[in-house]
């Protein structure tokens, strides 16, 4: 009888001890999607100011949105600074993405906490980037705007959602700054196929009414 209570004891103890592990490190390639975050540049021109990257902001043709990043997703939560990928990559990829990516810092930051979790080369990963960004149909309203406009989140959403056919809205957010808007994040299939994905939709601006920057605005 003592002996069986010692067993007890002995298997308490050891669950106990494996509750209190560290959970594993977020493994590279293991996620569910993606989540392609579209960056307003005018908003982060405007409120970085003169600590904004001068290539981004100082240009004569202003930037309108902006990969921020295409980020690897869970269901509930995201991997980031996966181990056993390069941390480094060539200045030479950056140069490449200047486009939709105008800040070479922007793009190694987004390589060392999202891309490294993508399974992918750091080749292969800024290549589908690029392909995720021109999948998708900027709404005209944002492609000629030139004064400061007011919109609810809603009615960004929708508009992106009438422009790219497919998308659904529990599919993406709106994301605001200070009473600006920010970013549109757009959810992906790992094929790159629009999906819905409840915890970013309802990680969504709350705000009644967003300030939308026209390009240039400092």
């Amino acid at each position: 009888m003592a002996l069986l209570g010692h067993i007890g004891r002995l298997s308490v103890c050891l669950l106990a001890g494996l509750l209190s592990l560290p959970a594993s490190a977020d493994q590279s390639g293991k996620f569910d999607f993606y989540v392609l975050a579209l960056s307003w540049s005018p908003t982060y021109c405007k409120q970085q100011g003169a600590d904004a990257n001068p290539h981004q902001c100082d240009v004569s043709k202003p930037f309108r949105f902006v990969v921020h990043g295409l980020w690897p997703q869970y269901e509930r939560g995201f991997p980031e600074s996966c181990p056993g990928a390069p941390k480094r990559i060539d200045r030479q990829i950056a140069v490449s993405m200047e486009d939709i990516m105008p800040s070479h810092n922007l793009v190694f930051h987004e390589w060392r906490k999202h891309g490294t979790c993508s399974g992918l080369t750091p080749e292969d990963y800024f290549d589908l980037t690029r392909e995720a960004f021109d999948k998708i149909t900027i709404p005209g309203a944002f492609r000629t705007l030139d004064k400061r406009g007011k919109a609810a989140p809603d009615t960004v959403e929708k508009a992106f959602r009438l422009a790219n056919p497919g998308l659904k809205e529990d599919g993406l957010a709106v994301t605001c700054d200070r009473g600006e808007l920010e970013e549109v994040r757009i959810c992906l299939t790992r094929d790159l196929e629009f999906r819905a994905c409840r915890e970013v939709d309802r990680s969504g601006c709350r705000a009644g009414s967003l300030s939308v920057p026209p390009p240039g605005a400092r």
